[in-house]
């Protein structure tokens, strides 16, 4: 966290260890990031966190808050099977619970996962050729994107060996006629995943609609570019990405409850 976030003032209304709360933070920092970018779905869709010091417990929305209402105490903590362990009142939203205990159980090294239903992400997980990376921040994903055929309302349990099997090592989904997802070390990890591959989907719309010829680089550039980017995120592995400061600090001046 910056040196000018830590200066204000942080209402902390919740018993927790201090290593709890920081991700509380930041994970609701990131609620409030989806809905400034106009990426929620409603009430709908949903960020997770792993709890530091409680690696079977993860962080979740409470059910039928908008996300700019969500802030670092009411966030829910629950176990892989469900149950609500911090006290709270809240509901949890079960298709959010089949989604990310999946995840969060078998891929260890992801301390974030993050679930959109954007019209740019939800469009292109429309298309038969899937995601086209042509973009610099979308070269992040080339040949290292996953995907996932629609089920239908992920609410059968089932579900999630084969949404596993599917994801593999991958630090990106596309979730086929439903929307996108994303990994990551940190919160901040997999929101700066999302927000570029948001982009991208966004351009690659954007470019078939001129129905002109797609200009695309030699694989050996796209691939010499994705392995830009994987250096670059590994050498920061676990630790804050330098933009994350930034985007609390524009929190903060807009509305510092997230962190109440």
């Amino acid at each position: 966290m910056s040196s000018v976030a830590t200066k204000l003032p942080v209402r902390r209304s919740l018993k927790c260890s201090e290593a709890e709360w920081a991700m509380r933070v930041d994970l609701a920092a990131c609620y409030r990031l989806i809905h400034a970018h106009g990426w929620c779905d409603q009430i709908y869709n949903h960020i997770t966190a792993r709890v530091p010091d409680e690696p079977s417990h993860f962080l979740i929305n409470p059910f039928g808050l908008a996300y700019d209402e969500v802030c670092a105490s009411n966030l829910v903590k629950i176990d892989l099977d469900g149950n609500v362990v911090d006290g709270s009142s809240y509901g949890i939203n079960a298709a959010g619970y089949t989604i990310h205990s999946a995840i969060h159980a078998a891929r260890h090294d992801a301390v974030c996962v993050l679930h959109t239903h954007s019209d740019a992400g939800t469009a292109v997980s429309c298309l038969e050729d899937g995601f086209l990376p042509m973009t610099q921040g979308g070269f992040q994903f080339y040949n290292r994107m996953a995907y996932h055929d629609y089920e239908g309302i992920a609410l059968d349990l089932s579900e999630r060996d084969r949404l596993v099997a599917d994801l593999g090592k991958s630090w990106a989904m596309i979730l086929r006629n439903h929307g996108l997802l994303t990994l990551g070390q940190t919160v901040s990890h997999a929101f700066t995943r999302l927000y570029y591959l948001e982009q991208a989907c966004r351009v690659q719309i954007q470019v078939m609609q001129t129905g002109r010829k797609i200009n695309m680089p030699p694989h050996e550039v796209c691939e010499h570019t994705a392995k830009q980017w994987d250096d670059g995120i590994e050498g920061m592995r676990a630790k804050e990405l330098p933009e994350w400061p930034a985007y609390l600090r524009m929190l903060d001046r807009k509305d510092p409850s997230f962190r109440d």
